[in-house]
């Protein structure tokens, strides 16, 4: 079949086939059916931001100043994006510095788009003041009672703008097409420290009233806010870890690194533009892995494990200031051009300072999921390039192919140009669409220009087809490999066979992806007895490593290991991080004796998960609840 595929390829080539369907409408690739907002009419060039945080409300408070950037001089209308958002009032500032009353319409909420807000004026005002509250329940907050927090005495906000959650908290043009500059005067408790993704001063006065600037364009969803019991403790000069003071220590020790990671990134892809680059560790209830926001990634602490097996998380989204910040996808159905290349990135940096085996184990891994996940996906839903995501939740198209096909795509042009061109035709991409947000035609166009004509029998126009229009994984993709897996895969056979115990495995020196290997690789169903033994010599029921946890916990549901119930109890509530929690939660609203299980933790934990991850966890459980079943 493949020398059929290959020949397919040639003649294909051979007669000029190419597949672009940018082609006969690319600004349909620009539009953004996720927002109400009309970027080609009039666009948001700065955002002034004066706020109150008001714990006991929990509501953000205050006024959005929109500075207008009008593309169309007959345009008289101003449409944003806003969610559970209450509208105050609305002015616009006239020539003479005075401001004057806008007639505005809020209408009625799309369950998945929000509120339209429109606002008519009879001249073109070059700023437009919002005067807004927010709603309790914003989806992309999250406020946290002391008690949810690492130190217990103060509480905690923060926020998750991606993918079009910034509209509940600031009524703007929440879409990643529009970049802007911002600035920000935040009042709070004064016990507590306000950080935003803009320029936070690790010096900072402790006083409840903080001002920042961004001054690089950026899209809405990297705009961030958090408020806490938070320190700040050097790594380099342009880089630390914010965090709460119980976590301080351990966060700082486990990301070392982080320094050594942006000059190696610096040294493929050019400079880092974005000034510092601190971490924020946040309470284990964050949504996810990390968020990129500019020069303060959010990060979840259930990566700090004491062993630096689970960095190639800063990895990642350090490379984000890259790939992601700096060149942006133009709407969500284009996602790939965020989340690919930025784990294309991330895997480079892995090899370059934790070495090759290190990069291959964890390609593997992630090669392994996207296989399975690819299994419970619509074909339409495994392109790279996705159709119009119309009436459907962005989130939903953040799926491992934008992560892991997209980033094997790039690794299958690094081997077909070789890793030298490629790395030089990266830097150039980079450079080239600097601050600015762009869909899959332009990637397509530059590529071509710029490496597919200096050599035109590297790949074939069938091929850059298959990998960007059709499902699946194409039949001419390399795999990863990884020699270290293969003596785990011995391991591990060696067990189930009975050939030795399980305290008899060589697994001194594996390191938590050999772990992950391990388990993945283990039957789906298991005897009580290999548990127990497992158990007892790995101590996995209970563990404190997330990765570990979210495997082993659904085999045990799955063969009815109750013994781990309580364990998985504590962790589904300690824990709100959605890619380590979802797969024990599915696995017990798949098992009849789960499910009952599986609604009383969540009746539990709700109050500490973020919106996000209530949804996705309603959203599993609603079937089961809507049938009756026990």
């Amino acid at each position: 079949m493949k020398r059929v595929w290959r020949a397919m390829l040639v003649v294909a080539s051979a007669l000029g086939v190419v597949c672009v369907s940018w082609a006969s409408d690319p600004l349909a690739r620009l539009q953004d059916e996720h927002s109400y907002a009309q970027p080609e009419r009039v666009r948001i060039r700065d955002l002034g931001l004066d706020l109150r945080v008001d714990f006991s409300s929990k509501q953000l408070s205050g006024t959005a100043d929109l500075s207008l950037d009008w593309r169309d001089p007959a345009a008289r209308e101003l449409l944003l994006d806003t969610r559970d958002l209450d509208i105050v009032r609305v002015l616009g500032r006239s020539r003479d510095g005075g401001w004057r009353k806008l007639k505005f319409a809020l209408d009625a909420a799309d369950p998945v788009f929000g509120s339209k807000l429109s606002i008519a004026m009879r001249r073109q005002y070059d700023v437009v003041r919002i005067r807004y509250r927010t709603a309790s329940s914003a989806s992309g907050l999250q406020w946290l009672e002391p008690a949810m927090t690492a130190g217990g005495k103060h509480p905690f906000l923060f926020s998750q703008s991606q993918a079009i959650h910034a509209r509940s908290w600031v009524p703007l043009q929440d879409t990643p097409s529009v970049r802007y500059t911002y600035s920000a005067h935040i009042e709070t408790d004064a016990e507590l420290m306000a950080l935003m993704s803009a320029d936070n001063m690790p010096d900072e006065t402790r006083d409840g009233d903080y001002v920042f600037r961004m001054r690089q364009p950026i899209p809405s969803y990297l705009m961030a806010i958090a408020v806490g019991d938070l320190r700040f403790k050097a790594i380099s000069e342009r880089s630390g870890v914010w965090a709460e003071p119980a976590t301080l220590e351990s966060a700082v020790a486990e990301f070392a690194d982080t320094e050594r990671m942006i000059q190696t990134t610096e040294a493929l892809y050019g400079p880092y533009r974005w000034e510092r680059y601190d971490l924020l560790i946040l309470p284990p209830s964050f949504p996810f892995g990390g968020m990129e926001n500019p020069r303060l990634s959010f990060i979840t602490p259930t990566v700090i494990v004491g062993d630096k097996s689970l960095v190639s998380l800063i990895a990642h989204e350090l490379a984000h200031s890259w790939s992601g910040n700096l060149v942006t996808n133009a709407s969500w159905k284009d996602i790939w051009l965020n989340e690919g290349f930025t784990s294309y990135v991330e895997n480079r940096v892995v090899e370059a300072l934790l070495g090759v085996e290190q990069a291959q184990m964890e390609n593997v891994i992630s090669q392994n999921g996207l296989k399975a996940e690819m299994q419970q996906l619509a074909a339409s839903d495994q392109l790279l390039v996705l159709p119009a995501l119309t009436g459907r939740d962005p989130d939903q198209a953040l799926t491992d192919v934008a992560y892991v096909k997209g980033q094997w795509f790039l690794m299958f042009l690094e081997q077909r140009f070789g890793r030298e061109a490629f790395d030089a035709f990266l830097r150039s991409y980079f450079d080239h669409f600097a601050f600015q947000s762009i869909h899959s035609g332009q990637f397509v166009d530059y590529l071509r220009a710029e490496l597919m004509a200096r050599e035109p029998e590297a790949i074939s126009a069938l091929e850059l087809d298959a990998w960007l229009h059709e499902p699946g994984i194409p039949e001419f993709a390399v795999a990863a490999t990884s020699a270290r897996f293969a003596a785990v895969d011995v391991a591990r056979s060696n067990f189930l066979n009975s050939k030795v115990t399980a305290a008899e495995l060589p697994t001194t020196a594996w390191t938590t992806q050999e772990w992950v290997h391990f388990l993945e690789g283990l039957p789906s169903r298991m005897d009580g007895a290999q548990l127990v033994e497992l158990d007892a010599a790995f101590s996995f029921t209970g563990t404190r490593n997330g990765e570990l946890a979210q495997r082993w916990y659904p085999l045990t549901v799955r063969s009815g290991y109750f013994e781990a119930r309580p364990a998985i109890a504590e962790f589904l509530k300690r824990i709100g991080r959605r890619k380590l929690i979802m797969p024990t939660y599915e696995a017990l609203v798949d098992d009849p004796d789960g499910r009952g299980f599986a609604r009383d933790v969540f009746a539990a934990a709700r109050a500490g998960y973020h919106p996000i991850t209530t949804a996705s966890v309603e959203a599993l459980l609603a079937p089961s609840e809507a049938t009756g079943a026990p």
